[in-house]
Parts: structure tokens; C-alpha cells; sequence
């Protein structure tokens, strides 16, 4: 913890920095920024040394307000039992009224997010018409899925706040005054907003070193951690305005390898416990193999011996009794006369039989007027 303290920022660089900026977003100021006197907005551009491991949001609460008055907050509320939605709009607002609170524009409650913004083009709508949301705390976790994925794409998911908490104007004006910094896992370059345009170069200034002390002692990482600090808008160059010294990488390379080595230590005996292992199992695969050997062995020898002695043994053969059978009729072979002559043709056949018939039916009928007697009367 002792090198996050050394980033130590000089207060006369850093004003000098703010002033060119403001100087240059003047220059560049249209009409019709001009003519609604819209604030352009003052980042921090952090880089960090290494990349971190775990991704985290950092709320940093600034001496002076960064946003505008002209900005609009939304309120997020849960549905109070027994009553209807415009009944838990007007209870918060009393609420509001009670403590003071005159910064949010606008109460939503549970019920209506759900039936009234469920459309896609409502839900863009209600985004570009709010510059920053607050939910309840106790209905935080209901809102992603009603919500979508646009809110998050442009960095306004709405933040938790505790409604029944004893000190709720100090809490709102925290969140509504700060600014958030969010670290990711897949860069080192991290972004967050710390004035405006309308402010004086003083105030800028005291919220950027209140921001950096914050960030510095919240952040999650050992060693030296921050490399180098930018201030940008959103159409200008990044100024530098801190640099951290070359000497730092050796210390930042060191810590690299004291995180390094006792990973590399503990793989080490592993991968020797795993050899041995590996070894183990080779040796008892060699011994199982070669007991297996020596078996097939023997029973190739007990299979030999059996055999011999089944050879030298003489078995009695028993032979089938021939039984006598009948020989075997001999085929005639075909006369050459039958083979040479030719077939008759049917119609022919078939003539002869009918003239045979008629013959014979007319010899019938002979015979019988033969044998007729004539009666005597």
C-alpha cells in the first residue's frame, strides 16, 4: 500500500491543464450549445500499470458538484403495499420534500417500468430523457431484465439507494455529486467523469486530486499502480497530468515475480508428484504385464503336455457296419431312331384322333342295328 501512496500530483500543472481546456472548449462551443447552455464534460483518463484480474466499480465522492443543474435524475421506487402507483409517486415525494431533496425530476415505480416502459422505443426514450437513474436498493436486482442491455451499453444503470436509511439527502447528494469509476479485466484504461465546463478552475482542480487519492487507495492491486493520468473532454486532446518515474518498472516487475514464483513453486511439486505418479503406473503396468506373460506361458505348456498325452494314448475307432443297398438303376440311354425322327405337328395329332373316334362310334352303331330281333306278335 505504501507505493499507491507515492502518486503525488502538482497543483499548478494540473490547473494549467484545466485552464487550456477550458480555453479550448470555448473555442469550439456552437450556438446552440451556447443558446441551451449545455456543460461539456472533464474526464480523467486513468492507465495503470498492468492489466487487473478482477473487474471493480469505485464510487468517488467530489468536494464539488460535477453535474450541472439542468441535468435529470430518475428514481426507481418499489410498489408500496395497498397502494396504486400514483399513490406510491405521491408518498415519495413527500418523502423527498421531507428531506430536503430537490435534485430528482422524476419518480417511476415498479409497476409502471413493467406495463408502461416494456416497449423497445419506450426504453430508448426513457433513456436519452434522463442523464443519470436511482433505484431502491430493495428492487436493484429486478431491474436488469426489464431494463436492457442499452443502459449498460451507455454506462447509466441506475444506483442503489437506500430509501429508509436516517441520512437519505447526504446519500443522494453523494451519488447524484460523485462520479464512479469503473475498472475492467480486459484493459488497463479506465474513464471517469470530474467536472464540467461551468466550473471554475479551482474546483476542477480540488476534485481531480480528490478523485485521484480516492481512486489510488481503492483500488484492488499490489505495487505500483497508476502510470499515467490524463485530463480530456470529449473532443480534445487527453493533457497529461501525471507521469510516473521509470524507476517504478523494476519494482512493478518484481512484484510480478513474487506473485510468479510461488505459483511456479507449488507447479513444480506438482509436476514432480505427477511423475512419480506416471512412474508408479508405468512399473505396476510392467509387472501386471509380465505376470500376465508368465500365465500365457504356462498355459501354452499345460496345453502342450495335454496334448502329447492325448496323442500317446491309444483311442478304439468305432466303424459303421456297411449295410447292403439296392444298386442303383441305370438310365437307358435313347435309341438314335427315337432321336432322329422328327416330332408330329399337333393339328395333324389331333385329326387322327378325331377320325379314330368317328370310326369308332360308327362300328358302335353297327353292332347295334345288328343285334336288333324284330318282335313276334
Amino acid at each position: 500500500m505504501a507505493d499507491k501512496t507515492e502518486v503525488v500530483l502538482d497543483r499548478t500543472q494540473v490547473k494549467k491543464a484545466v485552464q487550456a481546456l477550458q480555453a479550448f472548449l470555448k473555442t469550439k462551443s456552437t450556438s446552440a450549445s451556447l443558446f441551451l447552455d449545455e456543460a461539456q464534460q472533464m474526464s480523467l483518463l486513468f492507465t495503470l500499470w498492468k492489466v487487473p484480474r478482477q473487474a471493480q466499480t469505485i464510487r468517488i465522492p467530489l468536494p464539488h458538484g460535477q453535474r450541472p443543474d439542468t441535468d435529470e435524475v430518475c428514481l426507481f421506487t418499489r410498489d408500496e403495499p395497498n397502494m396504486t402507483s400514483e399513490q406510491t409517486q405521491r408518498f415519495y415525494k413527500r418523502l423527498l420534500e421531507e428531506k430536503g431533496i430537490k435534485n430528482i425530476s422524476e419518480i417511476i415505480p415498479y409497476k409502471v417500468l413493467k406495463t408502461e416502459y416494456k416497449p423497445y422505443e419506450a426504453k430508448r426514450r426513457l433513456l436519452g430523457n434522463f442523464d443519470m437513474f436511482l433505484s431502491d436498493d430493495r428492487v436493484r436486482r429486478l431491474l436488469p431484465s426489464h431494463l436492457g442491455k442499452h443502459f449498460y451499453q451507455r454506462k447509466k444503470e441506475p444506483l442503489s439507494v437506500n430509501l429508509q436509511s436516517k441520512h437519505l439527502a447526504r446519500d443522494i447528494q453523494r451519488l447524484i455529486q460523485g462520479t464512479n469509476l469503473k475498472v475492467t479485466n480486459k484493459g488497463c484504461c479506465c474513464m471517469a467523469r470530474v467536472g464540467h465546463s461551468g466550473m471554475t478552475a479551482d474546483e476542477v482542480t480540488e476534485n481531480i486530486q480528490a478523485a485521484v487519492q480516492t481512486v489510488v487507495a481503492k483500488l484492488r492491486m499490489k505495487g505500483p499502480v497508476m502510470k499515467l493520468i490524463h485530463l480530456k473532454s470529449q473532443t480534445s486532446v487527453a493533457l497529461p497530468i501525471y507521469t510516473s518515474d521509470l524507476s517504478l518498472l523494476t519494482a512493478v516487475k518484481g512484484a510480478d515475480k513474487q506473485a510468479q514464483t510461488p505459483k511456479e513453486k507449488g507447479g513444480a511439486a506438482k509436476k514432480k508428484a505427477k511423475q512419480k505418479q506416471t512412474e508408479n503406473d508405468t512399473k505396476q503396468t510392467d509387472t501386471a504385464a509380465e505376470g500376465k506373460g508368465v500365465e500365457k506361458k504356462v498355459k501354452k505348456k499345460k496345453a502342450a503336455e495335454e496334448e502329447e498325452e492325448e496323442e500317446e494314448e491309444e483311442i478304439p475307432q468305432l466303424v459303421p457296419i456297411e449295410t447292403p443297398s439296392k444298386k442303383p438303376k441305370l438310365e437307358k440311354p435313347l435309341k438314335k431312331k427315337q432321336l432322329e425322327k422328327a416330332p408330329k405337328p399337333a393339328a395333324a395329332k389331333k385329326g387322327t384322333k378325331a377320325q379314330s373316334k368317328l370310326t369308332k362310334k360308327a362300328g358302335k352303331a353297327d353292332s347295334k342295328v345288328k343285334r336288333k330281333v324284330p318282335k313276334v306278335k
